[in-house]
């Protein structure tokens, strides 16, 4: 988050508030600042001089805040990784410039113009908050954003009548305003907690899988903290952010990505030497994360990689697998395949959001409603399960970005029922437990089967509904009609896995939120983009009409009405064509008649690759 260029070590001490402002630097420009920080690099030979003129509101005011000043500015110094060697200030005299001798992490003058424009608005920025907080009737407090309290009221109790934060707030972001050291003292300690108080294990006894997990953790509160600071960002400028979603993301371990990523990885190594622990060795005891199996899923993981390093307001949506793919053995010369069960010791990277859980709907039929004039349809589901949140950091290297990637977990709308099991149907009573994390059980489960199609096809509605309810929700904060959902909203589709996503978009937007047709397909089709993975017509996916009317059948509606609207374009375009019309169908005529989930993309989404 600092400004100029330096190792990331010397994150060690910087104010969480600091990276706001250096985050905001591209947007200002250093000439404005003048009349409060000026640099000289002329006055001496070794050194960079920063001068500062106390603004009038301090020059003018208590004399008692002049202190204040010093240290704030000698701490955002400092926070900018560069050394100061001496300073030179007159309280008494506040019409002198106090001056600031400073070098950078190599004892060396400050020459990048660019890093001396961004000093200079760094430590100005810093003045001008204080001397504003020091006017009569002003707070440093930010006030609350409107559109804020407008999408929650539950935050006005945070805020006094005038819309500033209350004095409870103010405490907590004092609490919160400085970051995790990263010396090797430090992280020794914050591992050895993790040992003793997260682990509950004697912090004097420990083994190799145990100092893992609190490695782990000790480095993953260090990407929250960064994680906070980019979503607080990227909520604050609202821009247009883009979700991959895909039904494997192949991460391969973490450990040693984020502490490469953090600049952490020397200090780590250090730090667990000096505590009888090798870091290798401990990278060695983390699972791979079991959520994809080859190309596709690294594809998707590597894309997460390079958004997060490239500052991109990005988002990864997959499916928590319970138990991966499979793992490989040999046995008397064959291969055997087992469940891999990565999650059996737990997963220290990720942090479940159990208030963040959406309902999704399966089977049962369509009725069809008239309110205000208008025709309405209603999905009266015959099978319900939640979706639950799990998130996972992503960091990018040489950055302090850190993007999400969020896992849904199934989970039962009614875990248990005790009428069965008190009437002896133990069977039934965890029966809808069991229906509901089957879902999010395997990876790509065998569809040989009509069983199996089916669960594969229940798969992936219910990644993308979740997915789509949580993306709608999360712009609905800040926005009160969707004229605005195609600026801020860019979905990509990768392989056809989530291409059922489209008409669950169309439903949504139509039955939920109350769009028409016109207005919900030209969101849709400005908002989807696609990856397709293979032109060979056997591995092209395709769902029988049957089985998708029977699971799905509001949105099997949806596909028609916009295969119909397809097929009346086609006929504009090549008249009576229809062999090749056919072919074109999204419906894919014959004795078994099918949905193909590659044709919806290609008439759907605006960019195909």
């Amino acid at each position: 988050g600092c400004a100029i260029s330096r190792p990331a070590e010397s994150k060690v001490g910087r104010n969480r508030a600091f990276t706001v402002i250096t985050r905001a630097i591209g947007e200002m420009k250093a000439s404005s600042f003048d009349d409060l920080v000026k640099i000289d690099n002329d006055e001496a030979d070794d050194l960079t001089v920063i001068a500062i003129y106390p603004p009038l509101g301090l020059r003018n005011g208590d004399a008692e805040a002049i202190p204040g000043l010093l240290n704030a500015v000698t701490s955002t110094i400092r926070d900018l990784g560069l050394s100061v060697v001496k300073a030179v200030v007159d309280p008494e005299d506040l019409t002198k410039p106090g001056k600031f001798y400073v070098t950078d992490y190599d004892r060396k003058k400050i020459t990048d113009k660019e890093d001396l424009n961004n000093i200079k608005i760094c430590v100005a920025t810093v003045m001008d908050s204080l001397a504003l907080a020091q006017q009569p009737g002003k707070t440093d407090s930010p006030q609350a954003p409107p559109s804020l309290l407008a999408a929650d009221p539950a935050r006005k109790d945070l805020y006094s009548p005038g819309g500033e934060r209350s004095p409870s707030t103010q405490l907590l972001a004092q609490l919160m305003d400085n970051y995790l050291k990263n010396d090797v003292r430090t992280i020794q300690t914050s591992i050895v907690n993790h040992v003793e108080y997260t682990i509950a294990r004697s912090r004097y006894r420990f083994d190799d899988f145990e100092a893992y997990q609190a490695t782990a953790l000790s480095v993953r509160d260090r990407l929250i903290e960064s994680w906070n600071d980019t979503q607080k960002f990227f909520r604050e400028k609202d821009p247009k952010r883009v979700y991959y979603v895909s039904m494997e993301f192949l991460t391969g371990r973490t450990l040693l990505n984020a502490a490469y990523n953090l600049g952490l990885k020397d200090v780590y190594s250090q730090a667990l030497h000096e505590l009888g622990y090798d870091l290798e060795v401990l990278a060695q005891k983390e699972r791979d994360a079991a959520l994809g199996n080859g190309g596709l899923g690294r594809l998707a993981a590597c894309f997460l990689d390079s958004m997060a390093t490239n500052n991109l307001p990005a988002w990864g949506y997959g499916i928590r697998y319970q138990y991966g793919m499979f793992r490989q053995t040999l046995q008397d010369g064959f291969q055997r395949e087992a469940p891999d069960y990565w999650l059996n010791f737990g997963n220290p990277w990720e942090i479940v959001r159990p208030n963040v859980s959406y309902t999704i709907k399966f089977y049962g039929h369509v009725s069809v409603h008239e309110e205000e004039g208008r025709t309405v349809f209603r999905w009266n589901a015959g099978e319900e399960v939640e979706a639950v949140a799990y998130d996972n950091p992503i960091p990018g290297w040489n950055t302090p970005n850190v993007n999400n990637l969020r896992l849904w977990s199934a989970e039962p709308t009614r875990e248990f029922d005790l009428e069965s099991f008190n009437t002896g149907d133990y069977v039934s009573a965890i029966l809808s437990k069991q229906r509901a994390e089957t879902l999010s059980a395997v990876l790509y489960p065998d569809d040989r089967t009509y069983q199996g199609k089916e669960l594969r096809l229940k798969q992936q509605h219910f990644l993308v509904s979740a997915t789509l309810q949580d993306i709608i929700r999360r712009y609905k904060q800040t926005h009160t009609t969707f004229d605005s959902f195609p600026d801020k909203v860019a979905l990509q589709l990768n392989d056809t896995h989530p291409t059922i996503g489209i008409p669950e978009l169309m439903r949504l937007l139509m039955d939920e939120e109350g769009l028409g047709w016109t207005k919900a397909w030209d969101i849709s089709t400005k908002v989807y983009a696609f990856t397709n993975h293979t032109v060979l017509p056997e591995a092209l996916e395709k769902w029988p009409v049957e089985l998708m009317e029977a699971l799905l059948p509001r949105h099997m509606q949806i596909i028609y009405d916009i295969n119909w609207r397809f097929l009346q374009e086609l006929r504009g375009t090549l008249g009576e064509d229809y062999t090749r019309m056919s072919r074109m169908s999204i419906i894919e005529e014959g004795e078994n008649k099918s949905v193909r989930m590659a044709h919806l993309a290609l008439v759907c989404c605006h960019t195909v690759n």
